[in-house]
């Protein structure tokens, strides 16, 4: 049986949320946009899809995949939020 479709979305959001966190560390702010675009992208991919429910391993596999989606924005907010507070705060939003 393939997994739902749903579950590809969220393995490619991990994959792209792990590189736009690598991005961020490496302060490599080009390839964050464009990384954060395509995440912008399948994140909206994601809404367009009709839910199914999910049991056994595919249930367990989203949440393993978005534990991770998790893991990975909270390392990017370590890295943007500190440089986001040293904006003026009409620049903040």
């Amino acid at each position: 049986m393939a997994s739902p479709e749903i579950i590809t979305v969220y393995e490619r959001l991990a994959g792209l949320t792990a590189q736009m966190a690598e991005a961020a560390l490496a302060k490599n702010w080009h390839n964050f946009e464009t990384l954060e675009n395509q995440c912008a992208r399948q994140a909206a991919y994601a809404k367009t899809l009709k839910p199914t429910p999910l049991t056994g391993a595919p249930l367990k596999r989203k949440i393993s995949l978005l534990k991770e989606i998790m893991a990975n924005d909270r390392s990017i907010r370590e890295v943007t939020e500190p440089w986001q507070q040293q904006l003026p705060a009409p620049m903040r939003h």
